[in-house]
């Protein structure tokens, strides 16, 4: 079984979140997600993470700059295994924009008491129910009690 990585950006300003929405990827288009992005062979969780803001909204961040706060062990809808990786962030330099119209089609700014109906789902379970709650781990996609049954050896 092969795993992936991806990491995704909460970019805070005060009580807000930057959201974009994805359109023409294939992938929950016409939702709003975060900056996010698959970690590439060969370079660290940081480094991606430092890549997509870049690659995505044009901004660049230093290390220092962004913290770890949750990840989520997902099971896909293609069936693909992963461990996504949120990091959050509340300094960056430069001018946000939208790098690539063509897969995002709005990039706004969200009270996080507000967020967009349209957000995908397992992104709205880390902002809504786990970061609040402080829960470093969670799940998303596994079936209930799938995680039970192999902890006991059943």
């Amino acid at each position: 079984m092969r795993f992936f990585g991806a990491v995704y950006l909460i970019l805070r300003s005060d009580d807000q979140v930057l959201l974009l929405r994805r359109s023409n990827t294939g992938f929950e288009d016409g939702n709003y997600s975060l900056v996010a992005g698959h970690v590439e062979p060969g370079e660290s969780a940081h480094v991606a993470m430092l890549r997509e803001a870049a690659e995505e909204v044009g901004i660049t961040l230093d290390v220092a700059d962004i913290e770890h706060v949750h990840t989520q062990h997902r099971h896909s809808h293609d069936a693909r295994i992963y461990f996504d990786l949120y990091f959050t962030a509340r300094r960056w330099t430069g001018e946000l924009r939208n790098n690539e119209p063509r897969k995002c089609d709005d990039l706004r700014w969200f009270p996080l008491t507000e967020l967009p109906p349209n957000l995908t789902p397992f992104v709205r379970a880390v902002l809504v129910e786990h970061l609040p709650n402080h829960r470093s781990y969670s799940t998303w996609g596994w079936e209930p009690g799938e995680d039970r049954g192999r902890l006991t050896g059943r």
